[in-house]
Formats: structure tokens, C-alpha cells, sequence
């Protein structure tokens, strides 16, 4: 039989102990987010949730030099099915859902936003000649000229828009972040990209702007303002308002009133607006008008003073 020294327990100095009556510690972060239910409604909304995983991604896809060409070819690396899905995206927003998080944060690019811009330089312009033609079809004191400047317009205006808004928004959103913890600041190419493929909607819109109707034309560009807005808005807004109500509110009234004016004043001038009829060339028969022109001339030109 054992003696009793050696049934007694003996402790190794240098193993690690746990003490079960220890409270456990709970990180300040998850412990904010337990005393806030609703705290994960607004994660999921402004897609802070896991943004610091997604930036350090990006900033590992990014390491290349801004100068090398590799820097700029994580830009357009992307499939047909991601620019596909968030085409779809564009055009049937989901309620209370961030477009940035649901398909632009994981993998921001910009051949999506750059090829909608192109299609729909050239449907805007092809198709407001188009409908001139249709609507003058019969004149018989119309002569169609085709308006070759309405691409350079166009693009022009169509590019100006998805990048210039874009960065200004950028710019503010940044300040706005310095002065106010709550605001979410998006990535300029984020924005970017938001803005490029909210813009696919008008490209089936503006073909069908060919109809010789001008309410339907206004009615189609009501439906495509209201649905490319609307994404928009559902981006923006969960970004902006933590801060004060009166700058939140006009910030996306700001947003909401530039996207108008695009669609309004692509409607009105490729579309609407008012044509001069160019007549039909008028040949003259045998150049008799210049003959008689000639012979006017030469009778009115020897008169003088001396001669009577």
C-alpha cells in the first residue's frame, strides 16, 4: 500500500493554471456591442462590419506603386458575373441594403463604371439623332444632317458627372469624418464605382427615348431617376446621418438634385429640344442666276456723272 506522502497531489511550479472563479474578460469592443442591440443593424447597413478585414485585402491587392501599371490592373480585375451582378444590383436595389457592402467592397473596379459611361455616350447621341429623323419623317422641307458633336457632348458631360461628383463627395464625406466619429467615409473608388453603374439604367432608357412621344419620355425618365437614385440614396444616407440633420439632408439633396439635372438635361437637349428645319438644296437650272446677276452688272456699273 501506498504511503500517504505519495498520494498527495504535487503541483508543477511551471504549469499554467486557470482559476475558474476568474471573471472573464470580455473585449471593450464586443462589450459595446452588447450593451447596443441595434448595434449590428447599423454594421450591416454602413458596412462597417469586417471593414477592417476588407481594407487590409485591398491594401494587399493594392501594394503596387501608383506609377506601374500593375497598380492600376487590380482596377479592372473583375469577371463578367461580378460586373453582371452588380449590374443587377444597380437596377433592382434591395431595401435597407448597402450596395457598397453587398458588391463593391470586397472588389472596387472600374471597368464596369468606365464601359456603362461609353454605352451610354453613344446610345444618348445615336439615339437623339434618331428620334430628330423619326420626329421630321414625312417634311418634305427636312434634310437630315447627322449631329456628330452630340458624342463629344456627351461624353463630355456623361464622364464629367462619374467623376467629378464623385470626388467632390469624397472630399466631403472626408471632412466631415475629421469633425464627426459616426460618419462613414467611403473610398473615392467606391464612390466611383456606385456612381458609374447607377448610370446602366438610362442606357435601356435612352433607346427607348426614341418614341416621338414626349410624355412617355418624361414618364421613362422619372422611373429610371427614381430607381438610380434610390441607389443612391440607400448608400449615402446610413453614411451620413449620425451627422447634423440639417447637413445630412442636404447633402442628399445635393446628390438627389445632380443626378436630376443629368437626366433632365440629357432628355432635354439630345431629345427635346427644338430643331430647325434645314431645307432641301435648291439647284439652279443652268446657272441662269448668275448669268443675269452678270448682266445686271455690267449694265449699272459705266454710269457716272461726266457721261451726262
Amino acid at each position: 500500500m501506498a504511503a500517504a506522502d505519495d498520494l498527495k497531489f504535487q503541483a508543477n511550479p511551471g504549469a499554467t493554471t486557470i482559476s475558474i472563479d476568474e471573471p472573464v474578460q470580455i473585449p471593450k469592443n464586443q462589450r459595446s456591442r452588447l450593451q447596443e442591440p441595434g448595434r449590428e443593424e447599423d454594421d450591416e447597413l454602413l458596412g462597417t462590419d469586417d471593414s477592417d478585414k476588407t481594407e487590409l485585402l485591398a491594401g494587399q491587392k493594392k501594394s503596387a506603386p501608383f506609377w506601374t501599371f500593375d497598380y492600376y490592373q487590380t482596377f479592372f480585375d473583375v469577371d463578367t458575373y461580378q460586373v453582371l451582378d452588380r449590374i443587377k444590383g444597380s437596377v433592382f436595389p434591395v431595401p435597407g441594403k448597402n450596395f457598397v457592402r453587398l458588391y463593391i467592397r470586397s472588389n472596387p473596379d472600374l471597368y464596369g463604371p468606365f464601359w456603362i459611361c461609353a454605352t451610354l455616350v453613344f446610345t444618348i447621341a445615336v439615339s437623339g439623332n434618331l428620334s430628330n429623323f423619326f420626329i421630321h419623317l414625312g417634311k418634305p422641307t427636312y434634310h437630315y444632317v447627322p449631329e456628330f458633336r452630340k458624342v463629344s457632348i456627351a461624353a463630355t458631360t456623361i464622364y464629367a458627372y462619374a467623376w467629378l461628383v464623385p470626388l467632390a463627395l469624397w472630399g466631403f464625406l472626408m471632412w466631415r469624418n475629421s469633425k464627426v466619429m459616426n460618419i462613414v467615409s467611403y473610398s473615392f473608388l467606391e464612390i466611383v464605382c456606385v456612381y458609374g453603374y447607377s448610370l446602366f439604367v438610362y442606357i435601356p432608357t435612352a433607346m427607348l427615348w426614341i418614341i416621338p412621344e414626349r410624355v412617355v419620355r418624361w414618364v421613362l425618365m422619372m422611373f429610371s431617376l427614381c430607381l438610380s437614385g434610390s441607389v443612391l440614396v440607400m448608400t449615402f444616407w446610413p453614411a451620413v446621418r449620425d451627422d447634423n440633420r440639417r447637413i445630412a439632408l442636404a447633402t442628399v439633396g445635393t446628390i438627389i438634385l445632380l443626378h436630376a439635372l443629368l437626366s433632365v438635361g440629357c432628355l432635354a437637349y439630345f431629345f427635346d429640344a427644338p430643331e430647325v428645319d434645314f431645307p432641301a438644296p435648291i439647284i439652279p437650272a443652268h446657272n441662269g442666276t448668275t448669268v443675269i446677276t452678270k448682266s445686271v452688272s455690267k449694265v449699272t456699273t459705266p454710269v457716272s456723272p461726266s457721261v451726262q
